[in-house]
């Protein structure tokens, strides 16, 4: 294959890494509700407690709901992609200086990797049936 080249299935690739991003999202939200202990308000507390911005809660909260709502049908995809990059990369810096790389410690193996997907879904786009842009039609879309 020639670099550069689109095969048939690279739309369904972006489809896949879409709605798997979407409900990593989706996933990582409800443990801050339901499975860990203390809820939200505990995970919340843990950005004062580590002496975070007041402001990167919110920006967290907001890139999740994002990803969750917004990849999973494919709407403004890289720029939703693009939007939660910058709290991977610091969810992989937190983890990386407190528990090391590797995800059998706790560390920064997973948020790195989640940060790698968001990058190449950003690269490749929509993908297959994607609502798209709001504004634009509304109907399957199977180009990127």
């Amino acid at each position: 294959m020639k670099p550069g080249t689109v095969t048939p299935a690279t739309p369904y690739a972006a489809l896949l890494l879409r709605v798997t991003l979407g409900l990593m999202f989706l996933a990582h939200f409800y443990w801050k509700f339901k499975v860990l202990p203390g809820g939200f308000h505990t995970w919340w507390a843990n950005f004062h407690a580590n002496a975070y911005p007041g402001l990167v809660p919110w920006y967290a909260i907001s890139a999740e709901v994002a990803g969750a709502l917004f990849l999973i049908p494919g709407i403004y995809t890289r720029w939703v992609c693009l939007y939660a990059l910058p709290l991977m990369i610091g969810a992989s810096h937190f983890w990386l200086t407190r528990k090391g790389y590797f995800f059998t410690a706790a560390g920064a193996e997973l948020p790195v990797v989640w940060s790698i997907m968001l990058i190449v879904q950003a690269m490749l786009g929509d993908g297959a049936y994607a609502v798209g842009s709001i504004g634009a039609p509304l109907k399957a879309r199977h180009t990127g």
